[in-house]
């Protein structure tokens, strides 16, 4: 059987046989031709260069924005922390001064009464 479609003879007869769609013609109406006939408008293209140009500017834009307002609230949070400290630091340093001054004092008038008791 596999001879018999082999053969040439039968392949050539086999083929002719077939419709063939390339026997079919190619129309259009008048309606299709008048709409391929209008031209479409002109767009500017946007090159490649131009658009990613474009795009790493607003990016670098946006991303420095970004980032100079985070900048700016941790240079205000770190700057209220400092303050605090600053005021924690001087409030104890009165309270150590208050109490250097009172031990002198104390010091200062004990030295007094040993003064007054030696003479």
């Amino acid at each position: 059987m596999a001879s018999r479609l082999l053969s040439p003879a039968l392949r050539s007869t086999r083929v002719l046989s077939t419709p063939s769609l390339a026997a079919r013609s190619f129309h259009t109406s008048p309606r299709s031709l008048a709409d391929v006939a209008t031209p479409l408008p002109v767009r500017k293209p946007v090159g490649a260069f131009r658009g990613g140009l474009f795009g790493f500017l607003l990016g670098s834009t946006l991303a420095g924005g970004g980032v100079y307002y985070y900048i700016l609230e941790e240079y205000k949070v770190s700057n209220e922390l400092l303050t605090e400290d600053i005021y924690v630091f001087l409030q104890s340093l009165q309270a150590s001064v208050q109490r250097v001054h009172a031990y002198v004092q104390t010091l200062e008038e004990k030295l007094a009464e040993l003064d007054r008791k030696k003479k």
